[in-house]
């Protein structure tokens, strides 16, 4: 194996954060790594960069050849013998978990799930965008480039990205047609114009600011943005390119979905914390609105038209709204349960509409508050995993799904009942 620590640290270190998520117990003494061909590359190589032990999360065989074509996408360079054996040594090591199967309920509502892949092997499409122009455009992350499917044809282009091993991670349109993302890797936000392909990069201000997360353009085409583990939140003027930050008043809230509701406030959901938080838009500061669960972490959020806040609380398994005007708080639990991890969501048709990253297959779930009642339905090919959903002008949501390497269009076939 080429010596790339650098490489290999970053690399190593994204590509098993896709494991599901473990309890604070992951983190305490574990037993010895399974004996077998390829355990002292394993130690040797991955272990001087970074904590393996995430590894014990588990991969079904697809699932690990994905991860190490990410790994080498990433710039970790593999002699043949060494990739083979590793790959080998992960597969038989750490097989996936237990899952929960996947619950699927019928309902008044036909929807037929379409699946693309992005041309990229090893790709991690991150996060998705429904542009108005009907193309769905996803972020590459393992291979710093933005994607564009046209649902029509299939036919996919990427746009290579100009700072190497970038990570992008969100992305948004502006009313000019600009596809705006978070450098996730590279401290940035960056501007690409479709047209010419040519990309303008913003640079964090301040070196705390390390991980620029989930991004929005409120009406006035301000760009907002998340910072997860720098805890942080940020606005940035595009006719000046300033960036202001800000921190989070709680320590390690982790800053993590942002959607800009009616009233052109920003909204976050503090994955570190019970709490939802609102930012001014014209003093950044912030308001927190404490969930009734002190165990709720809120991942990803969706408005609905009355502004209410609707959630995935991913640990947890349950779908929560909140009123932030009252404080009205309901919650449902998941329909595949306290295990299904509910992720990506989004608002469209009446209803809301999210994913379980962790049911066997995934699934796409519909909510209707009308009625409180669930639909759901199997996504195609397993679906791992839809981080975050965006929908179309018509009200069809569509998905990234990283593990797969696919972007999905959810085409709702009846009008809601």
């Amino acid at each position: 194996m080429t010596n790339n620590k650098p490489a290999i640290a970053l690399a190593v270190a994204l590509a098993v954060a896709l494991a599901w998520a473990s309890p604070a117990s992951a983190q305490q003494a574990r037993p010895p790594f399974p004996d077998g061909p390829g355990k002292d590359l394993f130690v040797a190589s991955c272990g001087s960069c970074h904590d393996i032990n995430r590894s014990r999360a588990g991969y079904t065989p697809e699932g690990w050849r994905t991860v190490m074509r990410m790994m080498e996408n990433f710039g970790v360079k593999l002699a043949a013998k060494d990739r083979d054996t590793l790959t080998a040594y992960l597969i038989d090591s750490f097989p996936e978990p237990t899952r929960p199967p996947a619950v699927v309920i019928g309902g008044v509502v036909e929807a037929g799930i379409k699946m693309f892949a992005v041309p990229t092997p090893g790709s991690r499409p991150h996060d998705p965008l429904a542009a108005r122009d009907g193309s769905i455009w996803y972020t590459g992350q393992m291979t710093n480039r933005l994607g564009r499917i046209d649902p029509k044809t299939g036919a996919a282009r990427e746009f290579p990205l100009p700072t190497p091993h970038s990570g992008p991670h969100g992305l948004v349109e502006d009313r000019a047609g600009n596809i705006w993302y978070t450098g996730n890797h590279a401290a940035l936000v960056g501007k690409l114009d479709p047209r010419s392909g040519r990309v303008t990069e913003y640079r964090m201000p301040d070196s705390d600011a390390k991980d620029p997360h989930t991004i929005a353009v409120d009406a006035r085409g301000t760009v907002w943005f998340t910072l997860q583990r720098s805890n942080m939140i940020g606005r940035l003027d595009p006719a000046t390119g300033a960036i202001r930050l800000v921190r989070s008043p709680a320590p390690r809230s982790r800053p993590y979905g942002l959607v800009i509701n009616r009233d052109g406030v920003p909204v976050v959901v503090l994955f570190g914390t019970n709490k939802i938080a609102t930012v001014d838009p014209k003093t950044m500061h912030i308001t927190e609105h404490t969930l009734p669960d002190p165990d709720a972490r809120p991942r990803r959020l969706a408005i609905s038209p009355d502004g209410a806040v609707w959630y995935t609380d991913y640990p947890r398994g349950y779908l929560g709204r909140l009123d932030l005007k009252t404080g009205a708080h309901k919650e449902w639990l998941s329909p595949s349960g306290a295990k299904s991890r509910p992720y990506g969501i989004v608002f469209a048709r009446g209803a809301i509409w999210y994913s379980e990253s962790f049911a066997k297959p995934n699934t796409i779930v519909r909510f209707e508050p009308a009625t409180a009642k669930f639909q759901s339905w199997e996504i195609p090919g397993g679906g791992d995993i839809v981080r975050n959903m965006d929908v179309t002008r018509e009200g069809n949501p569509v998905t990234a799904n990283s593990l797969t390497n696919q972007v999905g269009l959810i085409e709702v076939e009846v009008a809601d009942q």
